[in-house]
Order: structure tokens, then C-alpha cells, then sequence
């Protein structure tokens, strides 16, 4: 942290509760972020941080993102509006940046800045889901468009998405016939949103699944220049992925950590505080150690990345080992609230509720194990 990323924290903590927070529990039931929320934060500056200014960016680094991750998520819209932001402006912008041509960076990345244009990557599919190689999406080409085929589910951003970055097969092979191809909604004639998913936690985050029918896309939609290097593209943007995943994830037990702590010394029990007793003591002891390790772990591991150092076995290490904590965390948190916990009002119940996926996206965790193994 620098004077720089402090003003910025300070910065998106305010936007948060000014803008974002009063409207949580509409958003929650409505399952989507409002559309206005994505202008603000743009007009705010704190969409696409790590983006270059020349396409309308904060032109920052990857540390600018992860405080606009972690101020979201201690405000408590990490699982909704956080979520989205993040895969918009950490994943899909850096996708075009990297990987798209003059001609892209500048059709798609400045409305991506602004909240304009948000953007979704289309990966998993009902038979495929950490097997990337096992996808059926088709693009085929005819003349000078891609002919897009297939169906994808577990998008998130989906309903509100005006650019998908679709993993889909130009070849009959494996991995090696992966392409990303970016498809614009309104632009693309087949292309249909299904039902808004209706899942355990994260419920502002609009999740769907999402149908390509002989939709049609210009040839220079395709990211990268030649066919066939979707899984490559795919696997150098990951390291990073998981990494944010586990800072979701430290902020998450932090915070968990935070509002039981102050729920325990507010509530009695057989004429005491629950902070009064040998167990929540302990039990709370327990929760704020892991969050302090998987803090010092994970900053450990933004500075590796900032060096460029990082890899992606210990990216591996970081997500499954902090999202596995979270849950436990939030777990051990909500218990300590008894049934006032499993209601929906308290934080805790958000929390609980939120972590569990976080061991499934990304990568699953037994996926992150067999990766790790490999390299022993």
C-alpha cells in the first residue's frame, strides 16, 4: 500500500456506502445489480483501475485492483456487485488488453471503464466444467464470420452482459482448437440470455445460462490473431484469477471475523456477554488466526506477482487453502450467532452463504490439489 492505493481505498469505501449499500437487499431479491450502479462506479473511476488511461482506464496495476476488490467486499457487496466488477474489469478487460488488437482495445475497453459495457467470459458449459477441453461450443468459420454454436451456463453477468468472451472450438481437437471469440448481444442475431439462476448465496450476481444459435460474428472478433490459442490465453490470465480469489476470500473472513466479534460482546447469555465464554473466545481465536495467515500469505503472493514471480502452482496453493478457510470460518462465525446467524437480515448469514461457491469457481479445490500434486 501507497498514499496512491490508500486515497483509492478510501475512495471506493465511501462510493460503496454512498451508492451500493442502500440498495443490497432489492438487489439481492431482484437478482441483479442495477445497470445505473455500473455508470456511478464508472463516473467514480473505479472500474477497469488497472486498465491504461489511453483506453479510457485508471492505468494502475493489479494492486488497484485488489483494493477495489477489498473494499467492495468489507462493504458487503463483494458477492454481488464485487463479483461483477471483477469479472468484467479484471478478467474480460484484461483478456482484450492482452490479447485483442488495436482496433478491439479501442471499440471495447473505454465503455468497459465507464460501466457502459460489461462484459462476461463464457467458459463452462452443462458437460464441461473444470474440463475445458471437453467443451462443445462450435465456431465455425464462413467467410468472414464465425459461425458460434452451443450453450454455456454459470455466467456470471450474464443478464446484464454486453460483450461475452466465448470459449468455443474452431477445430475438431483438443485444447488445442480453443478459440475466444468476443460476441457482442445486441449485435449477434441467435444469441439468447436463459433463465436468471437462482442460487444459494451470492444472489445479486446475476448468473445465467446463455444460447448460441448459428450466431454469426465477424471474423476480427477473434482474440489473439490466429485460432486454436483460447486455452493458452485462458491458462496465462489464471494465476491471477485464483490469486483474486483468495483475496476475495481473506477479505470475506476478515469480515466474518469482524461482525461476529462485535455481535458476541453485545449479546448475553445466562447473564453474561458471549464474548464472556472460554468457548467463543476460543473459537473466535481460532477464526482471526487463520485470517491473519491467509493475509500474510496472499499479500505475500500479490508482491510475487507484482515481480512477476508468481506461479501457478502456488496461485493454487493460495485459492483453495483460503477459500477452504473461509468456509470454515464462516461457519464457526455463524454458529456464534445462534439462530439469529441463519437469518438472512445478519451479515454473517451473507457471508456464509457467499463462501460456499468460492471452493467450486475458478477451478474447483480438488482441482487446485491435483495441480499442486503434480508438482511434487
Amino acid at each position: 500500500m501507497d498514499e496512491e492505493l490508500t486515497m483509492l481505498q478510501d475512495s471506493v469505501a465511501r462510493f460503496a456506502q454512498r451508492e451500493l449499500v442502500p440498495h443490497v437487499a432489492r438487489w439481492n431479491v431482484e437478482r441483479r445489480v442495477d445497470r445505473e450502479a455500473w455508470l456511478k462506479a464508472g463516473e467514480a473511476g473505479i472500474l477497469c483501475p488497472s486498465i491504461p488511461a489511453e483506453y479510457g482506464g485508471g492505468g494502475g496495476d493489479r494492486r488497484h485492483d485488489a483494493v477495489v476488490a477489498a473494499e467492495l467486499g468489507r462493504a458487503g457487496v463483494g458477492g454481488g456487485f464485487g463479483t461483477g466488477v471483477g469479472v468484467s474489469c479484471s478478467l474480460v478487460a484484461h483478456y482484450i488488453l492482452r490479447y485483442g488488437t488495436e482496433a478491439q482495445k479501442e471499440a471495447w475497453l473505454p465503455g468497459m471503464a465507464s460501466g457502459a459495457i460489461i462484459g462476461a467470459v463464457a467458459m463452462t458449459e452443462p458437460g464441461a466444467g473444470s474440463d475445458l477441453q471437453g467443451i462443445r461450443t462450435t465456431a465455425r468459420r464462413d467467410g468472414d464470420a464465425y459461425v458460434i454454436t452451443g450453450q454455456k451456463t454459470f455466467i456470471s453477468n450474464g443478464q446484464n452482459c454486453d460483450l461475452v468472451v466465448v470459449a468455443a472450438k474452431t477445430g475438431t481437437g483438443g485444447a488445442k482448437d480453443v478459440s475466444l471469440i468476443v460476441v457482442e448481444p445486441e449485435k449477434a442475431p441467435g444469441f439468447r440470455r436463459g433463465r436468471n439462476l437462482d442460487k444459494v448465496g451470492m444472489h445479486a450476481q446475476d448468473t445465467s445460462e446463455l444460447f448460441f444459435d448459428e450466431v454469426r460474428v465477424p471474423v476480427g472478433n477473434l482474440l489473439g490473431g490466429d485460432e486454436g490459442r483460447g486455452f493458452v490465453q485462458l491458462m496465462q490470465e489464471l494465476a491471477w484469477e485464483r490469486l483474486s480469489c483468495a483475496l476475495g476470500a481473506v477479505t470475506s473472513m476478515e469480515r466474518a471475523v469482524e461482525v461476529t466479534t462485535d455481535y458476541v460482546k453485545q449479546r448475553n447469555a445466562f447473564g453474561k456477554p458471549l464474548m464472556a465464554f472460554q468457548n467463543t473466545q476460543f473459537r473466535l481465536a481460532e477464526c482471526k488466526t487463520k485470517a491473519v495467515i491467509a493475509r500474510s500469505f496472499t499479500d505475500d503472493l500479490m508482491m510475487k506477482l507484482m515481480e512477476g514471480t508468481l506461479d501457478p502452482v502456488t496461485a493454487a496453493m493460495a485459492k483453495w487453502w483460503t477459500t477452504q478457510s473461509l468456509t470454515e470460518v464462516a461457519d464457526e462465525c455463524l454458529q456464534l450467532h445462534g439462530g439469529y446467524g441463519y437469518m438472512n437480515e445478519y451479515p454473517i448469514a451473507q457471508i456464509w452463504a457467499d463462501a460456499r461457491v468460492t471452493k467450486i469457481f475458478a477451478g474447483t479445490n480438488e482441482i487446485m490439489k491435483m495441480l499442486i500434486a503434480r508438482s511434487l
